[in-house]
């Protein structure tokens, strides 16, 4: 199970820090990402983890602003936004998989998901 933690208002300029707590497995293979879901656009990847923590892929778009992070000991995984801005709102997911390539593996676990709205 994982479960997004950290969402609410923010103003523009703001920040905010998610978390996902995975709880009822612990495979320390799996690749973990946040997934973003803004109103009327498709979901976007934001970045993942690979199975060696030190290993990330952040997403072009959001890299200068955000930072994906995992602490395989906590089995938790963030992501620290900086400098939100409107086009930020949406529900922020994690989620976890294996299969490849980490950021285009097949993610089979996933959160309910966390609304983040900026203004």
């Amino acid at each position: 199970q994982l479960v997004e933690s950290g969402g609410g208002s923010v103003q523009a300029g703001g920040s905010l820090r998610l978390s996902c707590a995975v709880s009822g497995y612990r495979d320390s293979r799996a690749c973990m990402a946040w997934f973003r879901q803004a109103p009327g656009k498709e979901r976007e990847n934001l970045g993942a983890v690979d199975s060696d923590p030190t290993t990330v892929y952040p997403a072009d778009s959001v890299k200068d602003r955000f930072t994906i992070s995992r602490d395989k000991d906590k089995n938790t995984l963030t992501l620290q936004m900086n400098s939100l801005t409107i086009d930020d709102t949406g529900v922020y997911t994690c989620a976890a998989g294996y299969g490849g390539w980490c950021p285009s593996t097949s993610f089979i676990f996933w959160g309910q998901g966390t609304q983040v709205t900026v203004s």
